[in-house]
């Protein structure tokens, strides 16, 4: 039997909500129909049976079925293919959170607003705390190759712009500097881990692996401006602007599935990138001066 039906605003936006509730039922279901771990997709499953049953309750209050939002089922699903599960729930569930401020204010009309959305908050924030995924468990690895790449290489390359002021001549001198180095912290990230004893988390071969993929993808994006263009100044330029990009979106991957302060770890990542280029040109600058090279 119905619960009073609400007219107006009030049942549009719980309307609203219930096609929010069975789009993320739906969102859930599906990525946890193509996720392989078991554990992961019962987690997630579980989250899908919670979304439904809130929107059963939101639809005795509106007395009618909706239809999911299948644009945003798949773009999230799609999220979940690139950057993993983790990141694409917990920006899902941050966007719902955020959205969660304004919808206290309809407990005076449904007296289980409130009790749903405490309830919804701590058991969804419990489930997505009991997912186990292989990529984060070495983004510490990751972090390593991407944050020695971003700020050796840049300050490399900026010192190479004004001593070299060839782009063919600083190209290959990054690139055979760059697989020299993703070389050598992918063998330094293997020793790391093979001295922390009783380390069960993490697969040496493959931290290692992790750290020298993603060292190996910054050089060859650093790099690629003096391959592509014949100015150095203007490549320079076009690899600063990349090394931000990409602290950018690695910061906002971090900042979301670590539930930390992007704002903070961003401005702290490009200053430190775009200061050691700035003095590594200026090193670059005295040094041509001092052994008199010109071209």
């Amino acid at each position: 039997m119905n619960e009073s039906i609400p007219s107006g605003k009030i049942r549009d936006f719980l309307l609203t909500l219930q096609k929010d509730e069975i789009t993320e039922h739906e969102i859930y279901a599906k990525i946890a129909a193509g996720t392989r771990d078991h554990h992961n997709r019962q987690v997630l499953e579980d989250i899908a049976v919670q979304e439904y049953e809130h929107y059963l309750i939101w639809k005795k209050y509106t007395g009618k079925d909706v239809d999911p939002d299948a644009l945003r089922i798949w773009y999230y699903y799609s999220l979940t293919r690139i950057f993993g599960i983790t990141f694409a729930v917990k920006l899902m569930e941050g966007i719902e959170k955020r959205a969660q401020k304004t919808y206290r204010d309809i407990g005076k009309v449904v007296p289980e607003m409130n009790e749903i959305l405490s309830r919804e908050e701590s058991h969804e924030k419990q489930l997505i705390g009991l997912l186990n995924e292989e990529r984060l468990r070495y983004l510490g690895s990751v972090v390593l190759g991407l944050n020695d790449a971003l700020v050796e290489f840049t300050g490399s390359l900026a010192g190479f712009t004004f001593a070299l002021q060839n782009t063919r001549i600083i190209a290959m001198a990054g690139l055979i500097m760059g697989i020299a180095a993703s070389l050598s912290m992918a063998a330094s990230e293997y020793l790391s881990q093979r001295s922390e004893a009783g380390n069960e988390v993490t697969n040496p071969a493959k931290a290692s692996a992790y750290t020298g993929v993603a060292y190996i993808f910054t050089v060859i994006l650093l790099v690629l401006p003096f391959l592509l263009l014949e100015n150095s100044y203007s490549a320079l330029i076009l690899t600063l602007a990349a090394a931000v990009v990409v602290i950018f979106i690695f910061t906002f991957y971090i900042s979301v599935a670590k539930d930390l302060s992007f704002r903070q770890r961003f401005i702290e990542m490009a200053t430190i990138s775009l200061g050691i280029a700035a003095i590594s040109f200026a090193i670059g600058m005295v040094i041509r001066i001092f052994l008199g090279v010109s071209g």
